[in-house]
């Protein structure tokens, strides 16, 4: 189990760290258009965003559930954060990606600058949210 949790670890790190790239380097290369609002990368970036929530909302349950009655109350509030904070990160991701496939053509609640701003919180929250749960991983697997 220390071997795969090492692998997920990195797995989370690298994966934060392109969307973390992306998200900074786009506005560098790529001039938006009302046909092409975002960079063709982020049609492979998003399934890996997918696979890490997935992971990170497994993982997350795992360190909330183990923090228990006897854990410090550091790691009750770390386990908590980091299980919750996927799921947020869960609901905005997939809220905002079906709206912009085809399966939410037709929701049209809200509009271009409401999913862009959604976005941006999304591209900001979800390094954060890899990175330290890669990190715990990578550490608790040491630990084993």
């Amino acid at each position: 189990m220390a071997a795969l949790k090492r692998i997920i670890g990195v797995v989370l790190i690298v994966i934060a760290a392109i969307v973390a790239i992306q998200t900074v380097f786009e506005p560098i290369y790529h001039t938006s258009t009302d046909d092409s609002p975002y960079s063709s990368a982020w049609d492979y970036i998003n399934p890996l965003s997918a696979i890490s929530i997935i992971l990170g909302v497994i993982f997350g349950y795992i360190r909330m559930s183990r923090a228990g009655a006897d854990s410090s109350v550091q790691e009750f509030i770390a386990g908590n954060t980091m299980f919750y904070g996927f799921i947020f990160a869960a609901i905005i991701f997939f809220w905002n990606w079906f709206g912009i496939s085809d399966i939410g053509s037709g929701f049209t609640a809200v509009g271009h600058n409401t999913r862009s701003l959604i976005w941006i919180i999304f591209d900001a929250t979800l390094p954060l949210l890899n990175g330290a749960m890669g990190v715990h991983l990578i550490r608790s697997s040491a630990s084993e």
